[in-house]
């Protein structure tokens, strides 16, 4: 064979490898930035969802403490909240979800707290029932957060 030839074909095929080579990694680093793009959607979507829910448990807690009566548009909120939890949460955060829940329903059935009732409440620590649910969130965001070398 000629040395041109051997010449040529060698530059044609490192281009080729070289290429290649840039083109998969492109390909890779437009992956993972899509993929960090669509982690940080799907968190901030689930801390809103969990943020109102929080804030709609709290409400019907108190209120179910208070009250006998039922806050239904609450309840309604909640149970839609809960629904949609369904859909992208862990197992684990819908359980504690539905748990908050079922408490705050068996609450209404309690008798009405008085302000000593739950003042004390509050200093046994009996009146956090979003406790469970918060940890289970954390847990929840932390292993969808990438791991670092």
């Amino acid at each position: 064979m000629d040395a041109s030839i051997i010449s040529a074909l060698a530059a044609l095929t490192g281009a080729a490898v070289g290429g290649l080579t840039s083109g998969i990694a492109n390909w890779r680093s437009q992956r993972s930035q899509v993929r960090a793009q669509w982690i940080l959607h799907e968190e901030t979507s689930r801390q809103t969802l969990y943020r109102d829910f929080i804030q709609d448990a709290a409400k019907c807690y108190i209120d179910a403490l208070q009250h006998d009566k039922p806050d239904i548009a609450g309840l309604v909120s909640l149970y839609a909240q809960l629904s949609a939890m369904r859909a992208v949460s862990s197992k684990l955060v819908v359980h504690h979800a539905e748990d908050v829940a079922r408490r705050i329903l068996d609450a209404y059935l309690e008798p009405d707290k008085n302000f000593v009732q739950l003042r004390e409440m509050a200093i046994d620590g009996t009146i956090d029932l979003l406790r469970g649910f918060s940890h289970a969130c954390r847990d929840e965001f932390e292993q969808m957060r990438p791991v670092h070398f």
